[in-house]
C-alpha cells in the first residue's frame, strides 16, 4: 500500500469526510510528511481543509499549544499524526465532546501507516463488537500469560469501549491505526510482564521483559529505570496519579501478523492484550496526568468472570 493509499482510507473509510465539512490536519515537525500527504487527500474532498502544525511534545498525553485545542473545536472532523499522542488530552476530549469527530496517529512513521491502514475496518469493528460481547457486564478480567503475568482487574461501573478506527459520526473518536476494546479499571491487583512493546524500547528483546506490581489500581513497583523515571517525573506535578493503572486493552486487529515495535500498532494486534500507566480521564477513568504509557503482553488468556475469551487472532 502507497502512503497515497493509506491516506485516501483514512479520510474515505475511516472519516468518511464529505465536501460541506471543515477538515483539520494536526501534525509536527517530525510527522509533516504524513500530515502533508492526509491534508492533500482532504483537500480533494473538501475546500476546507487545513493543516497546522507545532513542534513536537515532550510526553504522551501532553496538552498541544492553545491555538491548536482551539482550532479542534472549530472543525467538523480531524486527523492528528504527532509524535507524542495527543489521545489522552483535555484538547482531544473536549472536541469529542463538541461533536467533532476524529483519530490521531500517535508516533506514527511510514512503514506503520502504510501496514496499519492496509486493513478491513469493517471487519476490525466488528471483530470489536465480538469481544465486546464478552467482556460487558463482567465484575472482574484476569489475564494471565506465560511470562509471569496474573492481574485481576475490575472494571466497576466503567464502560467498555472500542476502538474501531470508524469515525463516521459526530463525536467519535479512535487511533489510527486501529483495533482493540478497553476500559479504564475502577480498581486492579496482581502482576502484569511486558514482553511485547513499549517505549522507550520497542520491540523487547526474546529475553528482555518489564515487569508491573499493581495493588489498589495503582502500579507499585516498576521493574525498569528507564520507564520508573518517566512515571517519577509525571509524579512532581500530579503525586500518586502518575502511578494510576489507566487501562486494559484487548487487540482485535487481525491484520496484525508480528510486531514492529510501535506501540499504535503493535497494542492493537490481535491476540495481544496491553496495560497503561497514568492518565484515564479520556477513556472513562478519573485521572488526569502528563502520560499514558502502554505496554503490550503477548500470548494473553483472558478470563471474564471465570470464563476464558474467545480472543480474534491474527489472518
Amino acid at each position: 500500500m502507497s502512503r497515497r493509499d493509506a491516506a485516501e482510507t483514512a479520510i474515505h473509510q475511516c472519516l468518511d469526510l464529505q465536501s460541506d465539512e471543515r477538515c483539520l490536519i494536526v501534525t509536527d515537525d517530525d510527522r509533516r510528511p504524513i500530515g502533508q500527504i492526509l491534508y492533500e487527500v482532504a483537500a480533494d474532498v473538501t475546500d476546507e481543509a487545513v493543516i497546522v502544525q507545532y513542534p513536537p511534545g515532550d510526553q504522551h498525553g501532553a496538552e498541544p499549544p492553545a491555538p491548536i485545542a482551539a482550532a479542534l473545536l472549530e472543525v467538523d472532523a480531524y486527523l492528528a499524526p504527532t509524535t507524542k499522542s495527543l489521545s489522552h488530552t483535555r484538547a482531544r476530549s473536549e472536541a469529542s465532546d463538541a461533536g467533532v469527530r476524529g483519530a490521531t496517529l500517535p508516533g506514527i512513521t511510514e512503514d506503520v501507516f502504510t501496514t496499519g491502514l492496509d486493513a478491513d475496518y469493517e471487519a476490525i469493528s466488528r471483530h470489536c463488537v465480538d469481544v465486546l460481547d464478552q467482556v460487558r457486564g463482567a465484575d472482574e478480567i484476569r489475564v494471565t500469560a506465560p511470562n509471569g503475568t496474573d492481574i485481576t482487574v475490575r472494571p466497576g461501573d466503567r464502560d467498555w469501549r472500542d476502538d474501531t478506527g470508524m469515525v463516521d459520526e459526530p463525536g467519535a473518536f479512535s487511533n489510527l491505526p486501529a483495533g482493540e476494546v478497553f476500559v479504564s479499571p475502577a480498581t486492579a491487583e496482581g502482576t502484569y510482564v511486558v514482553d511485547g512493546t513499549m517505549m522507550p524500547y520497542g520491540r523487547l528483546e526474546p529475553e528482555q521483559s518489564l515487569s508491573f506490581a499493581v495493588e489498589d489500581g495503582r502500579v507499585t513497583d516498576i521493574g525498569d529505570d528507564e520507564i520508573r523515571a518517566q512515571v517519577e517525573a509525571a509524579a512532581e506535578t500530579v503525586g500518586e496519579d502518575a502511578y494510576n493503572l489507566a487501562e486494559l486493552g484487548i487487540g482485535t486487529n487481525v491484520a496484525v501478523a508480528d510486531l514492529v515495535g510501535s506501540v499504535l500498532l503493535d497494542e492493537k494486534a490481535a491476540g495481544t492484550v496491553h496495560f497503561a500507566i497514568g492518565d484515564d480521564a479520556g477513556i472513562g477513568g478519573d485521572v488526569s496526568a502528563p502520560l499514558h504509557l502502554d505496554g503490550i503482553v503477548t500470548d494473553p488468556t483472558v478470563y471474564a468472570d471465570g470464563e476464558e475469551l474467545s480472543l480474534p487472532r491474527p489472518e
